[in-house]
């Protein structure tokens, strides 16, 4: 069976809550991004070691799907904003 793209759909959503953890705590908005940006890489990396058919190999790529899927996030919730007008916090 094929976990490698729903594992990162999952870092996706993990990083998403991650900032509204971080979001709920008052800490300033601008570093949200950066927060997720490398939990996701963090997460990419734990991903490269238990996810079978994880989709990369080696760390680095690791590192990078797992950046972009946190990055992913914070751009859901951003369109999340936009389309309900900016009423989502």
């Amino acid at each position: 069976m094929d976990f490698g793209i729903v594992g990162v759909a999952g870092i996706t959503v993990i990083c998403w809550l991650i900032g509204q953890i971080i979001k709920a705590t008052g800490l300033n908005n601008k570093w949200i991004p950066c927060i997720v940006g490398v939990a996701g890489g963090l997460l990419g990396v734990a991903g490269l070691y238990i996810i079978p058919d994880y989709p990369a190999t080696e760390i680095i790529t690791a590192v990078a799907v797992g950046i972009v899927s946190g990055m992913a996030a914070t751009g859901a919730d951003q369109i999340g904003k936009q389309l309900g007008g900016g009423q989502n916090g």
